[in-house]
């Protein structure tokens, strides 16, 4: 019986010794609260959080019906065979170009002046390396085969979005400033990159790297990294060069201010909107692709490319819903699109055509 017992503790002591292991780099992972003297005078600040102009709830049906759609048809959220990659070529640094790599991850590229949102190369987007959600593909190049950046912009702090050991491998592989919507310096701070490798900006604010003006747009969604929400603040992007603009949304649930956004900076070249990952449990901060191509039409967009779908299961629609809806949507309302897969580096002015690539895999 001691032996049973001493042979019992044993597995738990491994068990417990695993557990802790495995979590050992969760807390700097969730990062760092922001000083309140930096984000509090923020017009988007009151009452210790962030808050969006239109209110938006993170989750709006009840547990029973999220659990029940969990449960129902989760093997047509994954593709049945291995998602095709293709490897940009960099052949001209002259025009525009959109480079996706898979989930919200993408190289905007103008006139040689090149902006990187949200990289996300680990395999799971998680506090975590063992559980959570898993790519479904590789990423298409490594992080060490990127081009030469001007500037890394960060849309808002949810791990499918910022990502702690991308985000150390760029602080060392590249030069490029931090860009991030206010608040989220706090975390780059915990990780030991250089404050003035960091550059945070409110709505409505700019700033010029390169050749190239960055500005911080209003977005309807939420923030965390861990038990607390919206202590750091949520952004889509306006990129602009000297004769071009390029629009990128983050995450957003959509809102009237997608006109106000078009009115005052565009019209847009390219468009990246996100369009998966919607569910009727939170209408409110992911768009659907119809959504999507409203505020496409809102910003004033011309070609339009689909982010945050076809990486990481993240909701319960099947796989190739997103693109499917899109595509059928874009043709109702003509407007142009352009849907790559992972890693096809695209020229706006020459875009590629729709040859349905998802479909034959879904």
């Amino acid at each position: 019986m001691a032996k049973k017992s001493t042979w019992a503790l044993g597995i738990l002591g491994t068990a417990a010794a695993a557990l802790a292991w495995a979590a050992r780099d969760v807390p700097l992972q969730m990062g760092a609260r922001p000083d309140e003297r930096r984000v509090g005078p923020s017009p988007q600040w009151r009452d210790g959080k962030f808050h969006n102009r239109v209110p938006a709830r993170t989750i709006a049906a009840p547990g029973g019906a999220l659990l029940r759609s969990f449960l129902a048809d989760r093997e047509r959220r994954k593709p049945r065979l291995p998602i095709p990659l293709a490897h940009p070529s960099g052949a001209t640094s002259e025009g525009l170009h959109i480079t996706w790599y898979g989930h919200s991850s993408a190289l905007v590229e103008i006139d040689g002046d090149r902006v990187l949102f949200d990289p996300v190369w680990s395999d799971r987007c998680s506090p975590s390396h063992l559980v959570g959600p898993r790519r479904l593909h590789e990423p298409p190049v490594p992080l060490d085969e990127l081009p030469r950046l001007d500037a890394i912009v960060i849309s808002h702090d949810h791990y499918d979005h910022l990502d702690l050991p991308t985000i150390r491998t760029l602080a060392l592989s590249s030069t490029a400033p931090f860009v991030v919507p206010l608040g989220v310096g706090a975390h780059f701070a915990r990780w030991g990159i250089p404050a003035e490798r960091v550059i945070e900006l409110d709505w409505d604010e700019s700033i010029t790297v390169a050749g190239l003006t960055l500005t911080a747009t209003e977005a309807r969604h939420f923030s965390g990294r861990g038990l607390t929400r919206d202590e750091t603040l949520w952004a889509s992007w306006v990129v602009a060069g000297h004769d071009r603009k390029v629009f990128y949304t983050g995450d957003s649930g959509y809102f009237d201010g997608y006109a106000e956004i078009g009115a005052a900076h565009g019209p847009f070249d390219v468009t990246l909107m996100q369009i998966g990952a919607y569910g009727e449990g939170w209408p409110d901060i992911h768009m659907t692709p119809e959504d999507a191509v409203r505020a496409h039409q809102a910003v004033r967009g011309g070609l339009m490319i689909p982010l945050h779908w076809g990486t990481f299961v993240l909701a319960f629609h099947d796989w190739a819903e997103p693109a499917d809806r899109l595509w059928s949507e874009a043709k109702a309302e003509g407007v142009t699109l352009a849907v790559p897969r992972p890693g096809e580096r695209v020229d706006v002015d020459a875009p590629p055509a729709i040859d349905g690539w998802w479909q034959a895999i879904a």
